[in-house]
């Protein structure tokens, strides 16, 4: 089995509490002050070793307000930071899940082979009520998870299911012909 390589700590970084949803105006304060403290001009006359590690550092910031300061790359890190999202994972989505989009598959399909507007828009009223479904409850769970005092698996494992069904989503969302 290969070695999982580990992941830089974003949130210790900018000495930020982890949380699927960081202040902004913190993450972006951060992100100006160690940009001046690491700016590469400032180093021009130190060694190659000092410039690099300097080079680095600014990387590693521009890396942390890339994924801090946008929520969907955020929750993705958390849950991997977490070491509950791993790369290539194959997660089974709930039966339950499958079942309903399944259905909503067919319609896409049907769709494919006889165009119908009435036909789209019912898809795509169905698409947007699961996403707002998902988008809800991932904001509970989320805010559940950064109010605990104590880290939870099982909330964590809950905030897992609904990335992987919000990703499935964005899937068909991509199908979905404009209307």
């Amino acid at each position: 089995m290969s070695e999982q390589k580990k992941q830089p700590d974003y949130f210790e970084f900018y000495e930020s509490p982890v949380s699927f949803k960081p202040d902004l105006n913190v993450v972006k304060a951060k992100f100006y002050a160690l940009s001046k403290k690491f700016h590469p001009d400032f180093y021009a006359n130190e060694s190659e070793a000092k410039q690099q590690e300097v080079l680095d550092l600014s990387t590693l910031n521009n890396k942390a307000y890339q994924i801090l300061s946008n929520s969907k790359r955020t929750l993705q890190y958390v849950l991997e930071l977490k070491g509950v999202v791993v790369a290539e994972e194959a997660y089974q989505l709930p039966q339950s899940f499958l079942m309903e989009m399944m259905d909503v598959n067919e319609a896409l399909m049907d769709l494919e082979f006889e165009p119908d507007a009435e036909k789209l828009q019912q898809v795509n009223d169905d698409v947007n009520l699961i996403e707002n479904e998902l988008d809800a409850e991932l904001s509970k769970l989320t805010n559940q998870f950064d109010e605990a005092s104590a880290e939870s698996e099982s909330l964590l494992k809950d905030i897992k299911d609904v990335f992987y069904r919000q990703k499935y989503i964005a899937r068909i969302r991509e199908k979905l012909p404009k209307p």
